[in-house]
């Protein structure tokens, strides 16, 4: 007996075996079936996350490819999170689906499995999970949204939404306007199509080797998505007859491949928190400053929404991540090894370069869309630790701003008093969000792009700078520094901010500094009361107490693997 085929603990082995046994010949098997590779399917169709309504078909593919292997496919259900459905905020339960993955993969007689996932928290969740318990894993999504369409003009969730929310705020859009939006900005099954998270993750699951090549951006509904489910169905009894686990394949070099990408495709901030987590529940660190200084050097080249003009749809056209990966291999590591069990340099001889028809998705990496830093990492005596900001989402006459600080205490502070005609604000002021980090909110919600001043919005002011210790949706856009560590409810210096400090961003000085002495900030420091709020009960208390700050990861601080452990 291996371990991955344990047997429940009833004080007789052999008794398990047997009572196991007889319970199996439910689902219509012989005995001698379960001497074959048995692969469990983790499957997160919800019709609660609508991103994961269309798993079905998906799954009856992936069935057939372990049947067509010779392996035995066991379907097993696991927490599935949808972010427009979740109250406060997916994020706070990321780790709980974590957990739950790499529980149910532990506890099951199961030789390898296939991850199936799609909006933006499950993706990492399960890596962190497959991660953990280190069997024979594939990761496979639902797949991108098809386009949305408005008057002529191409929309895309969510980065539309947010843009015509703000016009509807701002008075240049009626109700009427708005609803025939909203019915044309989700079109169809998957996930948002922008690169926004579900997007990024999904891609980045590519780089690590986690998924077959070609895999991320095939729209949801295209038949070749269910081609590829059936081969990563093949795959994964491959994977278990090699006994090939995540460790072998997330390699520090691996997350390195998946740091240039998110780069070059201008992908979301919150993968860089998603990014650190995985690689915690493997030993390797991965700093901040590792983002930043491969940031700096790797050229922009996937002209994509919302930091672009195209959407997922388009990249898959242009051939996918493979076409990016192909482009960028002079900046990759290509020895790692994948999931295809081969290694990147192998997969990528196979994949044509990017045809001229589609140079305006994909750029060369000699003529970049931008020279580089997809994502920037701030520093300073308000994040001593690290923030983020997206530049090329960015207005760029604010990219070096100094301004006075207009300070919201909470989310519900903000929510009250951003729209109030009364409000002390200006276009030059810089708007600033506190206790709305991982502890603080809790959760870490994606409010991070805090909305415009109503009055403003109607003078045609549509960005400011804004800072928080929250993140921000990867759909999202804006002059907005997110993740600022430690974050104020643990005393981070962000709540040391008060309204009408002047605050200094210098994006290309990676500056993010409260302009006060040192003195007064000691000051204040001494004379701050604790604000450390927690849950009465349940998994929120737990979270608040061993959740760790964003910049590194967000995972609790009792499921990340010591470095060399």
């Amino acid at each position: 007996m291996t371990e991955r085929r344990k047997v429940a603990s009833y004080g007789d082995a052999g008794f398990s075996q047997f009572l196991r046994k007889a319970f199996a010949r439910h689902l219509g098997h012989s005995t001698e079936d379960f001497k074959k590779p048995v692969i469990g399917i983790c499957n997160t169709e919800s019709e609660v996350n609508r991103c994961h309504t269309h798993f079905g078909p998906i799954v009856e593919a992936i069935k057939r490819g372990v049947l067509m292997e010779g392996g035995i496919p066991l379907e097993f259900p696991t927490i599935s999170l949808g972010e427009s459905f979740t109250t406060p905020t997916t994020m706070l339960f990321r780790n709980l689906a974590a957990m739950d993955t790499e529980e149910m993969v532990r506890a099951q007689p199961l030789d390898g499995v296939v991850l199936i996932g799609g909006c933006d928290k499950m993706t990492p969740a399960q890596l962190m999970g497959a991660a953990s318990a280190d069997i024979p894993a594939i990761m496979f999504t639902g797949g991108p949204m098809g386009n949305g369409e408005y008057q002529g003009q191409t929309l895309g969730a969510c980065s539309d939404c947010r843009f015509f929310w703000q016009e509807y705020r701002s008075g240049t859009i009626n109700d009427e306007q708005l609803e025939e939006i909203n019915e044309s900005l989700a079109p169809t099954a998957g996930h948002c199509m922008v690169m926004g998270s579900a997007s990024t993750m999904a891609v980045v699951s590519e780089a690590l080797g986690m998924m077959l090549p070609g895999a991320a951006a095939i729209p949801a509904t295209e038949n070749k998505r269910l081609a590829a489910a059936q081969e990563t169905g093949k795959q994964i009894v491959q994977l278990v007859s090699k006994d090939i686990t995540p460790s072998q394949i997330m390699t520090r070099e691996a997350f390195e491949n998946a740091i240039r990408m998110i780069m070059a495709i201008g992908g979301s901030t919150n993968a860089v928190i998603h990014l650190v987590a995985i690689a915690g529940r493997l030993g390797i660190k991965l700093p901040m400053d590792l983002f930043d200084q491969i940031g700096k050097e790797t050229p922009f080249i996937a002209n994509l929404r919302p930091a672009g003009k195209y959407q997922m749809q388009e990249l898959y056209y242009a051939g996918g991540a493979p076409a990016v990966m192909k482009e960028l291999k002079d900046y990759l590591h290509l020895d790692e090894l994948t999931v295809t069990g081969n290694t990147i340099r192998e997969n990528l001889q196979g994949v044509k370069a990017v045809s001229d028809v589609y140079r305006d998705i994909i750029y060369p990496v000699q003529q970049p869309l931008h020279k580089g830093e997809g994502i920037a990492v701030l520093k300073g005596n308000l994040a001593p630790n690290g923030a983020l900001i997206k530049p090329k989402a960015a207005s760029k006459d604010l990219l070096k701003h100094k301004g006075r600080a207009v300070v919201f205490f909470s989310i519900q502070d903000m929510e009250e008093r951003i729209d109030d005609p009364d409000l002390d604000v200006n276009k030059d002021d810089i708007l600033v969000l506190k206790n709305a980090g991982p502890v603080g909110a809790p959760g870490m919600p994606e409010a991070g792009m805090l909305p415009i001043p109503e009055k403003l919005l109607k003078q045609g002011v549509r960005d400011m700078v804004r800072i928080s210790d929250c993140r921000m949706s990867g759909t999202a856009f804006g002059t907005v520094v997110l993740h600022v560590a430690p974050e104020a409810a643990v005393g981070g210096p962000l709540a040391l901010v008060e309204t009408g400090d002047m605050i200094e961003l210098d994006v290309e000085a990676r500056k993010l500094a409260l302009d006060i002495s040192d003195t007064e900030l000691n000051q204040r420091k001494a004379n701050l009361k604790s604000v450390r709020p927690l849950a009465e009960r349940g998994y929120t208390r737990l979270y608040q107490q061993h959740v760790l700050q964003a910049d590194e990861g967000c995972d609790f601080d009792f499921l990340v693997k010591a470095e060399n452990e």
